[in-house]
């Protein structure tokens, strides 16, 4: 212990800093693109239409039983060859690591939105629905205008973890070596021989950033328990 040096954190800052800020990035494209994305596929399977139904929930399946990190080889590995195929060159088509890291965040959280706004809309009452026919509102109308809405309300509080644990699997995307706030700390400490104190700030940082998004999340829970009641 008395070899730790934290007086190497401060020159590493300004790296450390760009690091979070892409994993901060990554994660608002991705909770973007996995809440559209989700919420189609969960309404394409709570209404149940044919054939697309099916393949929501086949891509679902699929996407919540592999790991995250296998995504991202496919991806980055099998859709330039895809591509390439497609154009009729037979060149793989690059696509590059920063593009590959949102697309394939966000497809993959799709999957695990797409299952918590699904619950969120079986758990709605039936009087929901047949007040909105009662007013001849079409689907969509209904959906966006009444239903929706409860939805995003009821399951907030899990929506926001589930992003917490995305914010915290962005770190993998050292296997495409981009630079996120663990991998800066790593390249930084790999420089200067001091891997333990950069490791131990990045700590530090991903416990603030995550004991306050609980925070929230708690308050959110409050505040929906209390309005059911």
């Amino acid at each position: 212990m008395n070899d730790i040096d934290f007086s190497v954190v401060l020159p590493a800052l300004p790296y450390l800093w760009s690091g979070l800020t892409f994993s901060l990035a990554l994660t608002a494209a991705a909770f973007v693109i996995g809440m559209i994305l989700g919420t189609a596929l969960a309404l394409v399977q709570h209404l149940d239409v044919p054939g697309a139904s099916h393949f929501a929930r086949g891509y679902v399946t699929l996407m919540r039983s592999v790991p995250l990190i296998l995504v991202l080889f496919w991806f980055f590995f099998l859709v330039p060859i895809i591509l390439g195929f497609l154009n009729g060159t037979g060149r793989p088509v690059p696509i590059g690591a920063t593009y590959t890291a949102f697309i394939t965040f966000g497809m993959f959280e799709a999957a695990y939105y797409s299952e918590i706004i699904r619950v969120g809309l079986r758990s709605l009452q039936r009087g929901q629905y047949e007040a909105a026919m009662a007013l001849s509102l079409s689907t969509w109308k209904t959906y966006r205008l009444i239903i929706l809405p409860q939805v995003f309300r009821v399951v907030a509080p899990i929506i926001l973890s589930q992003t917490i644990i995305l914010f915290q699997d962005t770190s993998l995307v050292y296997v495409l070596s981009l630079t996120d706030l663990l991998g800066a700390a790593s390249k930084v400490g790999q420089l200067n021989g001091r891997l333990v104190e950069l490791y131990l700030t990045v700590a530090v940082v991903y416990l603030v950033i995550c004991l306050a998004a609980s925070q929230i999340v708690a308050g959110l829970r409050s505040r929906t328990a209390l309005k059911t009641r």
